[in-house]
């Protein structure tokens, strides 16, 4: 079976190793784009803190996170995954008491999480942390190194036989996929499609998560593509129209790629892709910049994860590193890292963990999370040959490498492993 998979993310890599896996003939079309959510993405994997009142939502990322130690073992290779911990910080212990209720309620269903355990002086294990915060520990929780476990699996799924093509897909009407060979310049007017509103946006992905996903902060507010727009449900954040940017315009007329199915993991620009075929995806880019710091002769590679209720998030990785993350920005297809966006991330992370003051600056990234308005993930067939996986937003490394087992299911007619009704395109 001939399965072109468009999008080289994580969810793309995933499914075209899962594919070749099953024997399948695998052309992956990679467009390059610059935002790419997975070549920024911090790497956390800790879903059980998230989506207390959408237990689809939280399945998903339950599986996702489950199925990385399998992963492990059947790549055999070290992609940067290794369970350090999380540690769920506040200066109000009370406010700690959700989130424990929410572990405590999940831990039956989930024992991979591990024994969650009061943690006096947080600053012990995160030496940078203030001292004025208390904190849960969840030992169950991982970080992986996003660019490493998609190069992993597109490596594996080459091996077995998968070509791999550089250049921009598009979709004719009737499903046809052509690879052009670059990438024209976004359009410059075209479709909006506006996050808070809409009779699509049933509900936040992100609400009553105990890590904050939901667009704030001065950085949302700031620079020139940001523009005015409605208020959200809660009236205090302006949400930005959201130009559809992702239009291009191609010199070529492109190659036709024969399938006999086709996989769209586009990520933000996976509902341009599909709209020749009819399909109104509201699917739309949300910006977050984050920076990589040094400290020197530290070793943090075993650092555990630090998630405060509302932003930032810090973890640590081999190399005296330091992530620190991240903006949640509706400002539409603008891959760019700011000054109010590096202004948010520094003055949060410091409030958090002062000790990184004398931190070496080594590394800024901006990635566009791909987000499915109604609000879970987007993961099922738009017709009898092309199926679509993305919406992941924050969640991309956590449930990317599952997601794009579930497609590959589909693609191949098989029985997912798990129900992906609520996962399905909205008619």
């Amino acid at each position: 079976m001939r399965v072109v998979v468009i999008g080289g993310g994580i969810v793309g890599a995933a499914a075209a190793y899962y594919l070749t896996g099953r024997g399948a003939s695998v052309t992956v079309v990679d467009g390059g784009y610059q935002g790419e959510a997975t070549q920024a993405g911090a790497g956390i994997v800790c879903p059980w803190v998230d989506h207390p009142e959408d237990d689809d939502w939280y399945r998903l990322n339950r599986e996702g996170a489950r199925a990385y130690p399998g992963l492990v073992e059947e790549l055999g290779e070290d992609f940067g995954y290794a369970k350090v911990g999380a540690l769920l910080v506040s200066e109000d212990p009370a406010e700690l008491e959700p989130v424990r209720s929410l572990l405590q309620r999940r831990y039956a269903d989930a024992p991979e999480m591990g024994e969650v355990v009061d943690v006096a002086a947080p600053a012990e294990l995160f030496p940078p942390l203030s001292d004025t915060l208390s904190a849960l520990l969840v030992p169950g929780a991982a970080r992986v190194d996003g660019r490493s476990v998609r190069g992993a699996l597109l490596n594996a799924a080459v091996a077995r036989g998968a070509r791999i093509h550089a250049g921009a897909a598009t979709l004719t009407p009737d499903g046809e996929v052509r690879v052009h060979a670059a990438a024209g310049t976004p359009a410059e007017a075209g479709r909006t499609w506006t996050p808070g509103g809409g009779p699509a946006q049933a509900r936040s992905e992100e609400t009553g998560s105990w890590r904050q996903a939901a667009p704030r902060g001065p950085a949302a507010a700031r620079g020139p593509e940001a523009t005015p727009g409605p208020q959200t449900g809660n009236g205090s954040e302006a949400v930005r129209p959201v130009a559809a940017g992702a239009g291009r315009v191609f010199a070529d007329e492109g190659v036709a790629v024969e399938a006999d199915a086709v996989i769209v993991a586009g990520g933000a620009w996976t509902g341009e892709v599909c709209r020749p075929l009819g399909a109104e995806l509201p699917v739309f880019p949300r910006r977050g910049q984050i920076l990589h710091a040094t400290l020197e002769g530290v070793d943090t590679a075993w650092w555990p994860i630090v998630l405060p209720s509302d932003g930032p998030y810090l973890l640590g990785f081999p190399g005296s590193r330091v992530v620190i993350g991240a903006t949640v920005e509706d400002v539409g297809f603008a891959p760019r890292v700011t000054m109010g966006g590096l202004e948010e991330v520094l003055q949060a992370g410091l409030r958090v963990a002062p000790g990184l003051a004398g931190a070496t600056m080594a590394e800024t990234r901006v990635g566009l999370r791909p987000v499915y308005a109604p609000g879970r993930a987007l993961i099922g067939p738009l017709n009898s040959r092309v199926v679509v996986a993305t919406g992941l937003s924050a969640y991309g490394l956590t449930a990317g490498p599952y997601a794009g087992r579930l497609a590959a299911a589909l693609a191949l007619g098989e029985t997912p492993p798990i129900d992906l009704t609520p996962y399905a395109p909205c008619p």
